[in-house]
């Protein structure tokens, strides 16, 4: 299986490292959906061939909105994130975290939104981006590990969810629900090859895995 032909929702794709994705899944024959809160933001993704819509990534009600208005899909990858934090567990006040939940929210909002269309798919996938610091959180970045760490509990139970239907149904398993770690700073580059890799094994071998993103070398799981 290849990602030609698919159909990959980019929620909250007015980043970097969303219009890498965009491009890359385009130049292997996907059609991609790009959303965003930005009109103008978006207009880079619109230019590389993603249709964009409008809709906010963090909102149950909005993906649930936009699922119905766009149908089938095979992928979902949440992309909404960055970074705040230093100072020690002194420094990690109510304002930063504040800021870094939006990321949990599309989470949950999209693989909520989403689950029954992904499971449909003869190859469904849901990936978030999360962050080697899981596994080793310092003080200074204790909010921003905290959320990556949630993300990805939520990312292994939306995983679960995908066996035991499958299970339940007795059918063979076609959905799967993947970690991407970043080790240290997120690269597009590196995060665009995996994403287009998704359907480089079967559901059953990817789903409930990490792997992880190096820029320095392939990506590994």
């Amino acid at each position: 299986m290849t990602a030609s032909g698919r159909t990959v929702l980019l929620a909250g794709a007015t980043s970097a490292a969303g219009l890498a994705t965009a491009q890359a899944l385009i130049a292997a024959g996907a059609r991609v959906i790009a959303s965003g809160r930005s009109a103008d933001r978006l207009a880079p993704l619109s230019d590389a061939g993603a249709q964009t819509v409008i809709a906010d990534a963090t909102s149950l009600s909005a993906m649930t909105a936009l699922g119905e208005r766009i149908g089938a899909v095979d992928a979902v990858v949440p992309l909404v994130g960055g970074w705040r934090g230093g100072g020690g567990l002194a420094g990690q006040n109510d304002a930063d975290l504040d800021a870094l939940l939006p990321a949990f929210h599309a989470v949950r909002a999209t693989s909520r939104a989403f689950d029954a269309a992904i499971r449909a798919s003869d190859a469904g996938r849901f990936a978030i981006v999360s962050s080697t610091v899981v596994s080793r959180p310092l003080a200074g970045g204790a909010n921003y590990a905290s959320v990556k760490a949630a993300s990805e509990a939520w990312a292994r139970a939306v995983a679960q969810g995908y066996a035991k239907a499958a299970r339940d149904a007795a059918t063979p398993l076609r959905a799967a629900s993947v970690i991407f770690r970043a080790h240290g700073a997120l690269d597009p580059a590196t995060l665009a090859r995996a994403v287009v890799g998704l359907w480089d094994g079967t559901a059953e071998e990817r789903n409930d895995t990490v792997l992880t993103l190096d820029a320095t070398a392939p990506v590994t799981g």
